[in-house]
């Protein structure tokens, strides 16, 4: 928490600060009824959960009460384990909008403690289809570990480098190269720096 003086000598809280901090537990809380309420109506108890995802119970029991910011791949695993897309678990599914255009301010942000960010530009559940902006601050990474789930990826490099790990096999991708691979090999992306890496990436769930 960030604190400075008012004329009083009173120390008083950084409002901006403040805020984004309300806002991120707001955010984490969100999260974890949704998942726990997805849990809850498949009728699976935290430890099976864990037993499909590979995910710790403890880590599991945190996010559901809001008190982890998991990585982008625990969200996918998650997700994967309850037959939803990473999505569904921020919103319920909805009916398709009558418009064919995604505004910017319309597409969800999900940030990483681990430096990464992922901004989903089409999310099509009807369609099993999500293409997103991915970027990864200097040393970012999707996970801790390599993760697997359903489905099927492309990847397009615009700017920076990228390190895709795939079965402890390591690509290095730079700005124009591409990729593509399937979902269940366990994979897990990272830059090593020292610049900026953005991607396009499109995950086709239905496979």
């Amino acid at each position: 928490m960030v604190h400075r003086t008012d004329p009083t000598g009173e120390p008083a809280v950084d409002g901006a600060l403040d805020a984004a901090v309300d806002g991120l537990i707001a955010h984490l809380a969100q999260l974890g009824s949704g998942i726990r309420a997805l849990r809850h109506a498949r009728g699976l108890t935290l430890g099976e959960l864990s037993e499909r995802t590979g995910i710790s119970v403890s880590m599991l029991s945190m996010v559901e009460r809001g008190q982890a910011n998991p990585t982008v791949g625990t969200l996918i695993a998650v997700a994967s384990a309850l037959g939803v897309e990473m999505a569904d678990l921020f919103d319920p599914p909805q009916q398709a909008e009558a418009s064919p255009v995604t505004r910017r301010d319309e597409q969800r942000v999900v940030r990483a403690a681990t430096g990464f960010t992922r901004r989903i530009l089409v999310h099509d559940r009807s369609r099993g289809i999500e293409m997103a902006l991915n970027t990864y601050e200097p040393g970012a990474h999707s996970d801790e570990a390599e993760h697997r789930h359903k489905g099927y990826e492309f990847g397009y490099v615009l700017t920076g480098e990228l390190q895709v790990e795939l079965a402890g096999t390591v690509y290095r991708l730079v700005k124009g190269d591409a990729i593509a691979y399937a979902s269940t090999v366990p994979h897990r992306l990272h830059n090593p720096g020292p610049g900026k890496a953005v991607t396009i990436w499109v995950n086709l769930w239905s496979l």
